[in-house]
Formats: C-alpha cells, structure tokens, sequence
C-alpha cells in the first residue's frame, strides 16, 4: 500500500530529523515540564480529594438550625424604650418549628438528595468512675446514614441502634475504656439520665469527632434532652455540594430557618484550596512559558540554519503558506512527542511518589486519583503551545526572499 504525505509534513520531518540533537533537548524540556504539571495537577486533586472527604465525612452539606433567641429592649408606653442595656440571652435547646413540613418540602427540591432530622445537645458519657463530656446526636438511623455513612466507617460491631443502644467514636471507647457490649450510662443536661448498650465503634477520620460524638436512636434523644417530637437540626445534602451556600441562602429565605453551608463552616479550608489553586496555577503558567520559549528558540534558529533550503524551496515553487506550516508542524510535533513522553513521566511519578509517601500511622498521605483525562488535556495543550510557540519563526521563514536567502 502507496503511503503519501503532504510536502510540508515530509519537509517539517525531515527537518527535525536533521537536527536530531536539537529536537531531543526541546522533546526533553517538553517532557519535563509536561511532567511537572501532571505530576503537581494530581497532587492537588489528591489532597483536595482527601479534604473534601475528611471535611463531609461527618457532616452534611447544609445543616437547617433554628435562629438564635435574641433579647429586645424594654418598651414603655408610646414606644418609651425604658430599658436600653440589653444582654444576650443564653441559647437554650430549641426545636425546628414544625420541622416535619420544612423537611418535606426540602425533599422535594430537585438539588436535595437527602434530609435527615437529629436532636443533638450536650451530655455526660459515665463508666464506672471515668466520665467524659459529650455532644448526643439522636438520629433516624435510616436517614442519616445515607448523609454520613456512619455503618461504612464502623471499627467494630454494627451500627444499630434501637431505644437502649449507642453507638461511639473509637477515641470516646479509649478514654473510658468501653468495648462493644459494654454498658454506658449518658446524663443530660436536663437531668435525665439512660443506660445504653455500646453495638459498634466508629472512626470518621476525625479525631474530635471521635472523641466528642456519640449517636442514638432519635427517640431516646428527645427524651433526655426534654425535646419530645421535637428536632434540632436538619441534615441535608445536594446533587452539588460547591453549591451550598447558594442553595442554603435560597432554603433561608423561604424557610426562615437559619441554615448553615458546609463551605461558611469550612471558610479556612477554602482559603487554603484557593491558596494552593492559585499557586499551582502559576506554576503552571510559568513551566508553560518556558516550554514555549524553548520551542520558539530551537526553531528560530532552525530557520536561520535552514535559510539556504528555505529560499531553494521558494525558488522551486513552494509557496509562503506551505513553508509557514512547515514550521507550525514541527512545533506541534515537538509539543505532542513531548507531551507524551511527559504525562507518562508525571503519571508515574505520582504512583511512585505515592507508594513511597506515607502518613506517621502507615495511611496514604492522599488519595490516588488518576484522572486520565489530566494527559489528553496536557498533550493538547502542549501541542497548541509547540504551534504558537512556532507562529513567529514560521512567519519569519516565509516572508524570506528565495534570492536573499540562497545568497546567504
């Protein structure tokens, strides 16, 4: 089978082959940088991965509470405001009003995908003579799950909970000495105390968690914290948690409920994931630049070289448009070779850098997440960085007079 090529491809080819030592070191430093922003894109996707997972773990995307109780100066007749010092009364545990319609009603908007009631308030975890202070969350163990999946991070038992049974963070079960199986007597502020039965040790990944949280059926929750039929908070989560505090706006404006995001919470932590985008961003720019200065380089001195075979190629009837893509062709090749070559360097270093990087307690310091869309876009970009880097040298090489430039 006959195979043909167009001029300027056998003209661009037989170029870089020519000058075989030039194209290996501009190949060498498209790989390189190619590499590094591989390497450093899945990194960052990494460590935002394994954030984002810690952070929503154990907790929903928005979570509906009710507003705080505020005090109002005392007014006397005609308005007379007759007391004008005005503390800020303490926050008792108050129920969601009518928190059953609320809740239906987020269930229906199509960016929810799950609500979940829970009483929580603070008490007393007791065994034996060891006693640790604690934050009781009641919940519908059948709901809540499916926004913190608590039975898929269990370290022992299972995560029932019927009215006598409880379900602690591994941290909590060290500090009292508890396993499962054993009994654990919680004291609610209100006084009302209960015996439950320990069915299984949970680790969030999140050591206050851990320690602090300890989960019960939602019955038993309202009835030590004085809360019959009565909820706390909702739980919820969307089909996009990055539009949380959009959506948590929207549901306290129709609700009148104070709802908290997950991103207003975790302010710090976006701060820091803004901080290290930008920083990887400019990296990024910067390896670029260079990749296409290297390029721009390499083939303005090819086209200096190459002027003599240039002006015999005009004088032969190549016309300027053929000899300009001529050179947009070799930076183009040279910016795909490259790319290749350097996804496959920053692939595997990530996998190395991964199986050798590893946290104190023996754990992946992150999340391996190969996102082989990462090369395609690398090869492509690095590409049209080779044809622009070429764009000036190719126009310089086809606006050469064929006379002047056979003439040396």
């Amino acid at each position: 089978m006959r195979r043909w090529l167009p001029f300027e491809w056998i003209a661009a080819v037989r170029f870089l082959l020519e000058g075989r030592m030039q194209s290996l070191f501009i190949v060498a430093g498209v790989t390189v940088g190619v590499g590094v922003i591989v390497f450093m894109s899945a990194i960052l996707t990494g460590m935002t991965t394994n954030m984002m997972k810690r952070i929503l773990n154990s907790q929903a995307h928005i979570e509906l509470v009710p507003a705080d109780e505020v005090a109002r100066p005392l007014r006397g007749r005609d308005s007379v405001i007759t007391l004008t010092t005005v503390q800020r009364p303490t926050q008792r545990i108050r129920s969601i009003d009518q928190w059953q319609s609320i809740r239906d009603r987020l269930a229906r908007e199509p960016e929810v995908t799950h609500v979940a009631a829970t009483v929580s308030g603070s008490a007393l975890a007791v065994r034996g003579t060891a006693s640790r202070s604690v934050t009781l969350v009641a919940i519908e163990p059948e709901a809540y799950f499916q926004i913190v999946d608590l039975p898929g991070n269990l370290t022992e038992g299972h995560a029932r909970l019927a009215s006598d049974e409880v379900v602690i963070g591994t941290e909590l079960a060290k500090e009292l000495g508890v396993a499962v199986g054993d009994r654990l007597r919680l004291t609610a502020a209100t006084g009302a105390t209960a015996t439950q039965t320990i069915t299984g040790l949970f680790d969030l990944g999140n050591r206050g968690v851990n320690l602090r949280n300890v989960y019960v059926a939602l019955r038993t929750g309202q009835a030590l914290l004085g809360l019959i039929g009565g909820a706390t908070a909702l739980e919820v989560t969307l089909t996009d948690v990055y539009a949380a505090e959009d959506v948590a706006r929207d549901i306290q404006a129709a609700t009148a409920v104070e709802a908290d995001s997950w991103i207003a919470t975790n302010a710090q932590f976006f701060t820091v994931m803004k901080t290290q985008f930008t920083s990887n961003t400019a990296i990024r720019v910067l390896v670029a630049l260079s990749v296409a200065f290297g390029i721009a380089s390499v083939l303005v001195v090819s086209v200096v070289q190459r002027s003599k075979e240039i002006g015999i190629l005009r004088a032969m009837g190549a016309k300027r448009g053929q000899i300009l893509r001529i050179f947009l062709i070799q930076g183009g090749v040279l910016g795909l070779v490259g790319s290749v070559f350097g996804s496959a360097m920053g692939m595997g270093s990530l996998i190395v850098f991964h199986a050798f990087m590893r946290n104190a307690d023996g754990t992946e310091f992150f999340p391996l997440v190969l996102d082989w869309s990462l090369p395609t876009w690398s090869a492509a970009l690095a590409t049209l960085t080779g044809v622009a880097a070429a764009a000036a040298p190719a126009i310089r090489a086809a606006r050469l007079d064929p006379v002047v430039a056979i003439r040396g």
